[in-house]
């Protein structure tokens, strides 16, 4: 009975664990469509369409300023200078400020399906940055994790310089979780088009843009490379779903009444 109680404990353990991660090979043309994909991953998840891990990464062609949820936009964003630049502003399905994206700046992805109800915030800040920032360090740089949702760089004289900020969404479900990987950004096109946080984690010290944020300077692939360590992506994956993109544009990332309502 001893023997056939421990087979059955193993056997329902390892019907428990959590799928492998899938890695999504999937390029997108605009900023509004990467988000839009996004947030019709999490509807699968908590819908319970997909049952493993989804990771992705991609890349803006230009400069475009992507602010919170809940961001009022006059308040983190100097909306004449997204104007001079050239860069347009949408908003995404997370919260967390305000953010500019463009050639330099990887934007990574995870959504996780949680059948049984999604954990506690700090639980899913801890479960997906620090494989994150351990790949990282191994990739070259020696990066840490501050405040809620920040990596950072620590330089040789212990100052530490923010390469990657990051949000989620939480459905009862599932968890959306995706953020910036500054690598080879310009960090001076920061400063020209976004004001001074409203809100700022304690190490910020106010600091300004310029001497608070940093470029991991690893190179596309190895950022990849490290995304992919992380999460532990075991297969590939080039579906996605389409309709539930389509819909989501026009009902919110392609209206501008939706991006500026606040």
């Amino acid at each position: 009975m001893r023997q056939r109680h421990a087979t059955d404990a193993t056997a329902g353990a390892a019907a428990a664990a959590p799928e492998a991660a899938v890695w999504l090979d999937v390029r997108l043309e605009t900023v509004e469509e990467n988000l839009a994909l996004d947030e019709a991953l999490l509807e699968e998840a908590h819908e319970g369409l997909t049952t493993a891990p989804v990771v992705r990464t991609w890349m803006a062609d230009g400069p475009v300023v992507v602010v919170g949820s809940s961001s009022r936009i006059e308040e983190e964003v100097d909306v004449d200078a997204c104007a001079a630049v050239g860069a347009r502003i949408v908003r995404r399905p997370s919260g967390g400020l305000t953010v500019v994206l463009g050639p330099g700046c990887l934007m990574w992805t995870v959504v996780v399906p949680h059948p049984e109800g999604a954990p506690a915030i700090e639980q899913i800040h801890a479960r997906m940055l620090d494989p994150l920032c351990a790949a990282l360090s191994q990739a070259g740089r020696r990066v840490a994790r501050r405040g809620s949702s920040d990596l950072v760089i620590v330089t040789e004289g212990g100052v530490e310089r923010k390469c990657s900020g990051n949000a989620l969404r939480v459905r009862r479900h599932g968890v959306l979780y995706h953020g910036t990987l500054l690598d080879a950004f310009d960090i001076e096109l920061i400063s020209r088009v976004l004001r001074h946080p409203p809100r700022e984690p304690g190490y910020r010290a106010r600091r300004p843009h310029a001497e608070f944020l940093t470029n991991l300077q690893l190179g596309r692939e190895p950022l990849e490379a490290a995304v992919r360590q992380a999460f532990a992506t075991a297969c590939l994956r080039s579906t996605w779903p389409r309709e539930r993109v389509a819909r989501l544009l026009e009902e919110r990332y392609h209206r501008d009444d939706w991006t500026r309502r606040l």
